[in-house]
């Protein structure tokens, strides 16, 4: 599979002014993008996982059980500066994906685009359903395919100028997003792979590859110290979810299928050209690499059973790739093909007839009723990664949207009845970190203690100083809690949202320990599904 030395087949040019090259347009759809995030982003309520993000970065450390420790800290320094709005807690989210539509148009700039080919494939990243959900919800995948591109572009720098400091930066980049989410390596081991296959692998000895996989290790060592300090949390988390059988596990054409749909089905006309000419196409041989990386990450995550949009960072590198293709295969008029012209605009145009026709799926563009009757009418049924979501009147991303406000507002009804006397050391207990961390950010200043958990990093963070002898336990059965405690009091259930994924909490007072004290019981709670 090994090719012979080449040399790259990219003319240089002197780089166009800011105006000619076509990137004033890019930036202004970037722009557009971004009010388009920030008008929408209110819509519904905040999302399970916000609740988590937020709760971790109120706890600062150098990693958590589900995530490392970027986004907690992002999210931290954004709540202090523009407070604690949705469009506060998603302006992160917003601002990356808006700028992702810059790095498709620099990527495919770099290997050789003119204005149509930046153009598609800028318009491929706008409508893509997985980057307009990225821009309006906080969580890892915000800025991953910001990070997987970001090395993704000094790779074809280092390449294209035939200047392997850019390999620093790769190095830089790629340790940035293992502080992000742990996927990258996947990507980043997919560019060694490529470049062993390829006649590009003489950069692995150059002193800058081996100095930018130095700087990615020294800046993911803290979180990788974090991990072995606690016995590595994430990978007891992901072996538990496996173990359990939550993920939907997909066969070989419901994968592809899925990643089809991921990125918009329009989109596949383009970055599946891409992918042809990443590894086949003589103009692009150069990068090769990335063709391969492409195929490594797929087969990678296919194997390991993994959701279906974990894949989605790598495609704007393919539309850069398809658009200049298919820009190639039509504005060349000395060949005879200028009465192709006219798919141009067609191409444009389509793409975002059909982006707006998919944009509801992922922004909450309607109301939850008006959502419904229009899903009813797509083409295609909307995916499922976890057999619990199947059930849900909306898909997961909305659903989860629902019903925390309703289960905070209880905890004050179920606090409010719990003697003065017996506050101090009376503890509120909640199964998930999506209730723990809704009563902690919407009932703060309200009276009630921090939450404590068993599950995720609200394990780590342990029983605090409690005792056991009093406590508010929301969302058990009342059976299993008198197995636990002498007294098991009912103090209410948070009220119904029709459009929740979590069901009513129902709340406890709980009193006389048969376990001794809540240290003691501790281990026996932990909660990593």
């Amino acid at each position: 599979m090994a090719e012979a030395a080449g040399t790259l087949t990219i003319p240089e040019r002197k780089p166009p002014s800011f105006l000619a090259d076509g990137m004033a347009i890019i930036w202004a759809i970037a722009l557009a993008k971004l009010v388009f995030h920030i008008y929408f982003n209110n819509r519904y309520g905040y999302f399970r996982d916000e609740f988590d993000y937020m709760s971790c970065g109120d706890h600062l450390q150098w990693g958590y059980v589900d995530q490392p420790p970027l986004i907690p800290f992002l999210i931290h320094i954004c709540r202090a500066v523009f407070g604690d709005s949705l469009r506060s807690i998603r302006l992160i989210p917003a601002v990356a994906s808006s700028l992702l539509v810059v790095q498709t148009a620099a990527i495919a700039r770099e290997l050789g685009a003119k204005r149509f080919a930046l153009l598609l494939g800028a318009i491929c990243c706008v409508v893509s359903p997985q980057y307009l959900s990225n821009g309006s919800l906080l969580g890892t995948n915000s800025l991953e395919p910001n990070l997987w591109m970001g090395c993704a572009y000094f790779a074809i720098l280092a390449i294209r100028r035939e200047d392997p400091r850019y390999w620093l930066w790769f190095g830089v980049i790629a340790g940035i997003g293992l502080e992000e989410k742990y996927t990258i390596a996947l990507f980043g081991l997919g560019v060694v792979i490529g470049l062993l296959f390829t006649a590009q692998r003489r950069v692995l000895l150059s002193k800058w590859m081996w100095l930018g996989g130095m700087a990615a290790f020294l800046i993911f060592l803290p979180n990788l110290l974090w991990n072995v300090h606690y016995d590595w949390p994430f990978l007891q988390l992901m072996h538990n979810i496996r173990a359990e059988g939550r993920d939907v596990v997909r066969g070989p054409l419901d994968f592809f299928w899925q990643q089809i749909l991921v990125v918009n089905p329009l989109n596949a006309a383009v970055w599946l050209p891409g992918v042809f000419a990443l590894l086949f196409w003589q103009r692009l041989k150069p990068f090769r690499f990335l063709g391969w990386s492409y195929l490594v990450c797929y087969a990678a995550l296919f194997l390991m059973r993994g959701k279906n949009y974990y894949l989605s960072p790598v495609y704007p590198m393919l539309m850069a790739a398809g658009a200049i293709l298919i820009e190639s295969a039509v504005d060349t008029p000395e060949t005879g093909r200028a009465h192709l012209q006219w798919l141009k605009p067609t191409a444009i145009v389509v793409l975002l007839a059909n982006g707006a026709y998919l944009a509801p799926v992922v922004i909450p563009v309607f109301s939850p009723e008006h959502f419904l009757g229009y899903a009813r009418h797509l083409p295609m049924k909307l995916p499922v990664n976890e057999y619990s979501h199947a059930q849900a009147a909306l898909p997961q991303w909305y659903s989860d949207q629902f019903g925390w406000k309703e289960i905070a507002d209880e905890a004050v009804v179920a606090w409010n009845q719990v003697p003065v006397g017996e506050r101090g050391d009376c503890a509120i207990f909640a199964q998930n970190y999506g209730q723990a961390g809704a009563i902690d950010f919407f009932d703060r200043g309200r009276g009630l203690p921090p939450v404590i958990s068993g599950d995720r990093t609200y394990w780590l963070w342990g029983p605090r100083s409690y005792t056991g002898q009093c406590m508010v336990v929301l969302g058990d059965r009342k059976e299993r809690l008198q197995e636990l405690f002498s007294q098991v009091e009912y103090l209410g259930t948070s009220a119904e949202n029709p459009w929740a994924l979590q069901p009513p909490a129902a709340f406890y007072l709980c009193r006389g320990p048969k376990f001794g004290s809540l240290r003691d019981l501790w281990p026996r709670i932990k909660h990593w599904y």
